[in-house]
C-alpha cells in the first residue's frame, strides 16, 4: 500500500472561522430520563458527558504541542479557533456530571478510568526529543483526526433528529447536543487539514482510524452498560447491539448503516471532511440556539 499523501478536495464555500462561543446551560429542571421512554437512547447520549471532558482536554493538550508544526497561517488560525471550541465543549459537558449526581447516577467510576485512558495511555510519554517523540505527537494527531470524523458524523446527525423533538426531548439537554454538534460540524476538517498538513501518510491514517474506532466502540458500549446498570429507575438494566440496532430504526439514535458507511468514506484516498454536513445549517442554529445565544468570545 502506498504511503504518498493524499490530494483530497475541500469544498471551500464550506470554511468558516472558528471562534468559541459563551454558552450557559442550566440543569434544574431536566431528569435522569432526558429522553421520555427511550433510557437506552438517552444513556446512550449520556456517555458523550463522560468521555467527551478529558478526551478534548486531551485534543486540546496535543494540539498546543502541534502548533509550532504549522507552516500555514491559515491553518494555524482554524487550529487555534479549535482549541478555543473544544476547551468550551469539555467545560459544559463536565458541568452535566454533577447534577447526574444528584440525580443519583454517580458518573465518578467511570470517568476515572476515561481520565486514565486520555492522561496515562494516551498521554505525554517520556521519550527522547527527536523521532520517537515527534512519532508520538504525529501518531496522537491522526487519531484525533479520526475521532473528529465521528463527532462531525454526530453532530450532523443530532442537527437532523427531528425524531428527538417528537419524542419530548428535554430542551436543555437537546440545544446542549445541538450546540456541541453544530460547532462539531463548523470545525470538521481541521483536525483532517492538520494531520495532513504535518504528516497526511495513508498508513497513518488507517492504522490511526482502526485504533481509534477500535477504543470508542470499547469505551462507548462500557458507558452505555454503566449508566444502564446504575439508573437508580431501573432494574436489572441491560445494554444490548438490539437495542441500538432499534433505536437507530426508529431515529432517536444514528442507524448502524448510516455508521457503517462512514468507514469506508474516512477510509477513501480522495475524501475530505467538508464534503460530509452542511456548514450553513450549523452557523444558523449556532445563531439561534438558547443556551449559545449567538455569542462569541474575544
Amino acid at each position: 500500500m502506498s504511503n504518498t499523501p493524499l490530494a483530497p478536495a475541500p469544498v471551500a464555500s464550506e470554511h468558516v472561522d472558528l471562534r468559541p462561543r459563551n454558552v450557559s446551560f442550566g440543569w434544574e429542571d431536566t431528569p435522569l430520563h432526558w429522553l421520555p421512554g427511550e433510557p437506552f437512547a438517552g444513556h446512550m447520549i449520556n456517555v458523550l458527558h463522560l468521555l467527551l471532558p478529558a478526551g478534548e482536554r486531551w485534543f486540546v493538550h496535543v494540539y498546543k504541542q502541534a502548533l509550532p508544526y504549522i507552516e500555514d497561517e491559515r491553518l494555524r488560525e482554524d487550529v487555534v479557533g479549535f482549541i478555543g471550541q473544544e476547551a468550551m465543549h469539555a467545560a459544559a459537558h463536565d458541568d452535566v456530571l454533577p447534577h447526574l449526581k444528584r440525580l443519583g447516577l454517580d458518573p465518578t467510576p467511570y470517568t476515572a478510568q476515561v481520565d486514565w485512558l486520555f492522561e496515562k495511555l494516551l498521554g505525554d510519554r517520556t521519550l527522547p526529543p527527536g523521532r520517537a517523540r515527534h512519532w508520538w505527537l504525529m501518531e496522537r494527531v491522526a487519531m484525533i483526526a479520526a475521532i473528529e470524523h465521528y463527532t462531525a458524523f454526530l453532530g450532523d446527525w443530532v442537527l437532523g433528529a427531528d425524531e428527538l423533538d417528537r419524542r419530548g426531548a428535554d430542551p436543555t439537554m437537546l440545544d446542549l447536543l445541538r450546540w456541541h454538534g453544530a460547532e462539531e460540524v463548523e470545525h470538521r476538517s481541521v483536525a483532517f487539514d492538520l494531520f495532513m498538513h504535518v504528516d497526511g501518510g495513508y498508513r497513518r491514517r488507517a492504522r490511526t482510524w482502526a485504533t481509534a474506532f477500535t477504543a470508542l466502540v470499547f469505551l462507548w458500549q462500557r458507558g452505555v452498560r454503566f449508566f444502564m446498570e446504575n439508573d437508580p429507575h431501573l432494574v436489572d438494566g441491560k445494554a444490548s447491539f438490539g437495542q441500538f440496532f432499534m433505536a437507530g430504526q426508529q431515529g432517536v439514535l444514528p442507524s448502524t448503516g448510516s455508521m457503517l458507511k462512514s468507514i469506508p468514506k474516512y477510509l477513501s484516498r480522495t475524501y475530505h471532511p467538508s464534503q460530509e454536513g452542511s456548514t450553513a445549517r450549523a452557523v444558523a442554529y449556532l445563531a439561534s440556539s438558547p443556551g449559545a445565544g449567538g455569542g462569541v468570545r474575544a
